[in-house]
């Protein structure tokens, strides 16, 4: 991996979990920096798993690598939400 694929990935993570962290109803009691590491890491894996089902690369907009990544840092923002919420209130 190129210098320029890790700046695109920390960039497409970055959206990612933005995303992840809009589509989830009421307030997150994480931090902003958790939020896109837990993007990041589910942008890569959201592609690990395209490329393994073969669907990584299409012509135009990789529509169903992009929903996995999302779905991912859903599930990522969701367990950091539950997981520091508890951690804090104890």
């Amino acid at each position: 991996m190129h210098v320029s694929g890790i700046i695109s990935a920390i960039i497409v993570g970055l959206v990612i979990g933005v995303i992840a962290r809009l589509l989830i109803p009421g307030r997150q009691p994480i931090p902003i920096w958790l939020t896109i590491v837990i993007g990041i890491i589910a942008a890569l894996i959201g592609t690990a798993i395209a490329a393994s089902l073969g669907v990584a690369t299409t012509r135009g907009i990789d529509w169903i690598e992009l929903i996995l990544q999302i779905v991912l840092a859903i599930i990522g923002v969701l367990l950091a939400s539950y997981a520091y919420g508890r951690r804090r209130a104890t």
